[in-house]
């Protein structure tokens, strides 16, 4: 059984490679287009700083580990699928069949390079692909001056005992700066109680913010008769919080592209301020379940393996196994925005797609295989 198990992993483990190289030539292309507009534009902070050729191709380059990550599951379909029919066309599995691979062993065969291409999701999409486009969207804030979403930037909130502060931060700069800070500082009653506007900040080590070209606004409302407003300007303000440079980060850029454990901690600040955290708990359990649906890929991918033809090519299953994957992928993006619309539990929401495809798996190992 090593013998089978080492020539099938090896066979799934080459094609898969090509399929994952094809997809990602063929996405480098895409977004190296997409970046050919910005060549030859100076930095909005310093005009010396041309984006040139070999930065648009540094910047596309970051950007493939969470290409890597987002295709690996259809890739590992696509190459399992192509070789487990190739197999098949060539009467090779019926040998391996009558060599004492069952239906039962060849099933922990194939879950068994599942867990290997779940691990090695797991490990892209949590460590290499956050760092990966960090990196990458740094070096694109470099030359474009900031990191935004949105016309108004990313909105957060802090509760604190005896104050609730509502924090807009306009932009992120390349070295981390802060741009265009707001805070509203709101007592447990709500009424508003003062307000902070900066022109620029840093998170500092202890996660205070230390903010530049301050303008303060407090409103004494002791007296509704002698209501009044103190108007300061500071060079630097200190404003001590536990919003810290990963929540901010989590804030301003996609949450799918962030590590798991920041998106926990960023869902916990959430509820813990009493916000609405549905969108990234359904992000967090994509991130969980993402990772699983390689096991689904390969257990989909075994049927295949059972087909009896002799004759014709394999282009056909092949195609067929690449709609499958393109609708897998379809259909886990389109879930996410449906649970996040009705207000589904996050973990159905993310897990939903998986779970349709491992009945269908199943269901079609059990007619072809067993009954077959």
């Amino acid at each position: 059984m090593k013998t089978i198990r080492r020539l099938i992993y090896a066979e799934v483990f080459a094609a898969v490679g090509f399929v994952l190289l094809a997809f990602l030539s063929l996405f480098f292309f895409f977004d190296f287009v997409d970046e050919l507009p910005a060549l030859g534009k100076a930095s909005a902070l310093d005009p010396e700083r041309i984006y040139q050729m070999r930065h648009a191709l540094l910047y596309v380059g970051l950007l493939m580990p969470n290409r890597i990550y987002e295709l690996l599951p259809i890739a590992v379909l696509i190459g399992s699928v192509f070789v487990l029919a190739r197999l098949a066309q060539g009467s090779e599995y019926t040998i391996l069949r009558t060599s004492g691979l069952g239906p039962w062993r060849a099933l922990r065969t194939q879950l068994g390079l599942g867990v290997v291409f779940v691990l090695i999701t797991f490990a892209i999409g949590d460590y290499v692909a956050p760092a990966a486009d960090r990196m990458a969207q740094l070096l694109k804030a470099s030359y474009q001056g900031r990191i935004s979403v949105g016309q108004t930037g990313a909105w957060l909130k802090e509760r604190q005992p005896y104050s609730n502060f509502s924090v807009n931060v306009g932009a992120l700069s390349a070295d981390g700066e802060l741009d265009r800070v707001r805070i509203f500082e709101f007592d447990n009653q709500g009424f508003l109680v003062s307000t902070v506007q900066a022109t620029s900040g840093q998170i500092e080590s202890d996660d205070s913010w230390t903010l530049r070209n301050v303008q303060r606004r407090e409103f004494d409302t002791a007296g509704l008769t002698s209501a009044r407003i103190t108007h300061t300007q500071l060079e630097r303000f200190r404003w001590p919080s536990s919003l810290n440079a990963e929540m901010v980060s989590v804030a301003l850029l996609k949450p799918e592209r962030m590590r798991t454990t920041d998106l926990f901690a960023y869902v916990r600040h959430l509820e813990a301020n009493n916000q609405t955290a549905q969108r990234y708990e359904i992000e967090f359990w994509r991130k969980v379940f993402y990772p699983l649906s390689c096991l689904v890929m390969v257990v989909l991918a075994l049927p295949f393996a059972y087909l009896h033809f002799r004759s014709g090519g394999i282009t056909g299953y092949v195609f067929g196994g690449v709609m499958i994957g393109i609708s897998f992928f379809l259909l886990n993006n389109v879930f996410g925005y449906i649970g996040n619309l009705n207000q589904w539990q996050p973990w159905l929401a993310a897990a939903s797609p998986a779970l349709i495809y491992s009945v269908f798996s199943l269901g079609a190992f059990g007619w072809l295989v067993l009954r077959r």
